[in-house]
């Protein structure tokens, strides 16, 4: 079952890259496998799955001593300060930066760790009062203000859309987020570079890609319903 769902997935993120006009290369998948157990991550891993999204430090730390080390791990849930510490040496990118204590904790774990920690801001777009992430116009001053941060590399933007069952209707979420980072691409800030754009999950993924998303996060639509009672 795995397989035929991630094949679907692939085939679904080939279509959409070749209705945009752009190359499937541009697009990575992240497998979203927070609460899935280590063996259905291994199956994954045996199908060719390298990258992993993972909403929780202690899910996340588990699974890294438990699997192979090549897999690229992402942090894309909301992120404690008090957590940094564990995870800022295992994460290729945290894609939850949305605080200025936030970011200078990142700031402060990547100096003892002698690294240069990988970040995405996060924007609520459509300024839901359950999400979190900054408003559109204080994304610029924001990111103005972390840019000089020596451990920090600001890659680019990430956006949770509401959960709609006509992924249509995100479809302005996506497109402003993307105005948005060829906004904050023209002003050439220092150590700023927003390549990146984290967006779409599995019931509009494939919008989002047509608007510019380079990382879709995809859980449900590769594992199935999650259970949360574990």
């Amino acid at each position: 079952m795995l397989k035929e769902q991630l094949q679907d997935v692939e085939g679904k993120i080939q279509a959409a890259c070749g209705r945009s006009g752009r190359s499937r290369e541009d697009v990575t998948l992240i497998a979203v496998s927070k609460t899935k157990p280590v063996a259905v991550l291994q199956e994954a891993y045996d199908l060719g799955v390298r990258v992993f999204g993972e909403n929780k430090v202690q899910e996340l730390t588990e699974k890294y001593e438990a699997l192979p080390k090549d897999i690229h791990w992402h942090m894309i849930g909301h992120l404690q300060t008090n957590k940094v510490k564990y995870i800022i040496d295992k994460v290729d990118l945290i894609h939850s930066v949305d605080s200025l204590k936030l970011a200078e904790t990142i700031e402060r774990e990547a100096e003892k760790h002698n690294l240069t920690a990988n970040i995405l801001i996060e924007v609520n777009v459509a300024e839901e009062e359950s999400k979190f992430g900054l408003k559109v116009d204080e994304v610029v001053p924001f990111i103005e203000k972390i840019a000089s941060f020596k451990h920090i590399h600001v890659c680019g933007l990430m956006t949770i859309a509401p959960f709609v069952e006509n992924s249509e209707e995100n479809r302005e979420i996506f497109a402003n987020l993307h105005k948005l980072s060829v906004d904050i691409a023209a002003k050439n800030i220092d150590n700023v570079n927003v390549s990146i754009l984290s967006m779409g999950m599995t019931n509009d993924y494939t919008v989002a890609i047509e608007e510019g998303a380079t990382m879709v996060r995809v859980g449900t639509g590769i594992f199935g319903a999650r259970n949360y009672n574990i």
